[in-house]
């Protein structure tokens, strides 16, 4: 299983929402289609198609737990797991 299947299925439990990495949401936001813009420590997320904006911040190194459940929600709603191509 890759990288990015692995960090999906441990963000879709929702056991580990203050153990994820703050990069490597990001990366699989990038991977998932999202195009990344900053503004100061707020990492912007937008995709065509999908009406809601992510904004990240970190948190140490760690994403924080409810924008974790965001993209979760995210995921879930638009049904993005179904569009990954992993490695």
């Amino acid at each position: 299983m890759g990288k990015y299947k692995k960090l999906i299925m441990k963000i879709l439990t929702g056991q580990s929402d203050n153990n994820i990495r703050f990069q490597d949401l990001c990366d699989l936001l990038i991977k998932l289609g999202f195009e990344e813009r900053v503004r100061g420590s707020h990492h912007l997320f937008r995709k065509k198609g999908v009406l809601e904006k992510i904004n990240l911040q970190k948190d140490k190194s760690y994403a924080k737990p409810y924008q974790v459940k965001q993209v979760r929600n995210l995921i879930l709603k638009y049904k993005l797991v179904e569009r990954l191509d992993d490695e």
